[in-house]
């Protein structure tokens, strides 16, 4: 059972939110608004399992008064023998909004693929990875645009920038973060042997203004034209833009737009999600391991999934979870399956620490 007093803290603060905002005189209007929002769900549920609770005592305390007729009683336990059920229903529920949350869980996403070991057949394994991020972003209700592209010459990616918007996108995206391994016959391969190649994902939070603040006395942006593919632009204008973050070191570029202005602007959009997660990453030093050995090099054995083709399936090597629909997943229409087991096996991990502490 959790405690009286850890749910009553919640109550209050919820409470105290709204008598602020009720009077208008607060000075952190967007930021009580905010915690408002995120606080409301787990209220409501808090709200629920109480009333439960009450009335599963009120039906104990009748079943155990000897006053009680025969029928009352029986009436009672049948509806006790239901609230048990749905009161340890609510209490999991509870016990999981009550879980601390990561604040960027409800940001949008920066979603950066990139090929690793396996030559061509990697970058078009990129390409697949870039297909079913977009496809998964639309069947969610989000907004994908790709940022920036980098292509091989047979059609695949050797570098992709996908930003995601949409509220809650970098919450379910987050575990996508990692190597994914690809086994299966490439179409440049005559003999029919299977190959195994790699991409890497990296997926950062989309910060809101209001998380970063980037001085442009901090910022060094130089311009120039911009080469390969692109048009009579290409050579008469410097529409190419590169920012630099001068205390970070950290560095954007970005050429895919024909107006400088528009690529400025990409790159800054990049350019901050990159310093938010460094700046996340410094606060939490087991994140920052964590997220180094998840993103890792590229090399195939720094696993978190496999896609093998001659056998249609999809290994999660995280949560030792395989399904036998590879077709679906890579499409992006059955990649939820997926992203919910690994919040589910999140969530239960994180009960378990917050139990035993």
């Amino acid at each position: 059972m959790i405690p009286e007093a850890k749910l009553m803290r919640v109550l209050d603060r919820f409470a105290a939110i709204e008598a602020q905002l009720a009077s208008g005189t607060s000075n952190e209007f967007v930021k009580l608004s905010k915690e408002h929002a995120e606080l409301a769900p787990t209220v409501a549920a808090i709200r629920a399992y109480r009333e439960a609770r009450s009335h599963a005592r009120q039906n104990e305390q009748l079943i155990g008064d000897p006053a009680t007729d025969r029928e009352l009683k029986s009436l009672a336990e049948d509806e006790l023998h239901g609230l048990k059920d749905r009161l340890a229903a609510l209490e999991q529920r509870v016990k999981l909004q009550l879980l601390p949350k990561d604040s960027a869980d409800s940001s949008s996403a920066i979603v950066e693929i990139r090929a690793g070991t396996g030559g061509d057949e990697a970058a078009l394994f990129a390409g697949d990875l870039l297909k079913m991020y977009t496809r998964y972003a639309q069947l969610q209700g989000w907004r994908a645009e790709l940022m920036s592209l980098a292509e091989s010459d047979l059609g695949g990616i050797k570098e992709a920038v996908l930003a995601v918007e949409g509220e809650g996108a970098y919450a379910k995206l987050k575990f996508e973060s990692g190597v994914h391994r690809v086994q299966r016959v490439p179409v440049t391969e005559s003999s029919g042997r299977i190959h195994t190649s790699a991409a890497t994902v990296a997926v950062l939070p989309e910060p809101k203004d209001v998380d970063i603040d980037v001085q442009d006395k901090e910022l060094r942006i130089d311009v120039y034209r911009a080469s390969g593919a692109g048009g009579q632009h290409v050579n008469k204008t410097e529409s190419a833009v590169r920012i630099t973050h001068l205390p970070t070191g950290i560095a954007v570029a970005m050429q895919e737009e024909k107006s400088q202005h528009k690529n400025r602007a990409k790159a800054m959009k990049i350019l901050k999600a990159r310093m938010f997660e460094a700046e996340r990453e410094r606060q939490d030093s087991a994140r920052a391991a964590e997220r180094k050995g998840l993103v890792g090099s590229g090399d195939r054995s720094e696993r978190i999934r496999t896609y093998n083709f001659p056998q249609g399936r999809v290994t999660d090597h995280r949560i030792n979870l395989t399904l036998y629909k590879l077709d679906r997943i890579i499409s992006g229409d059955d990649l939820e399956e997926i992203v919910n087991a690994l919040i589910t096996e999140d969530q239960a991990t994180r009960l378990a620490a917050e139990e035993e502490a």
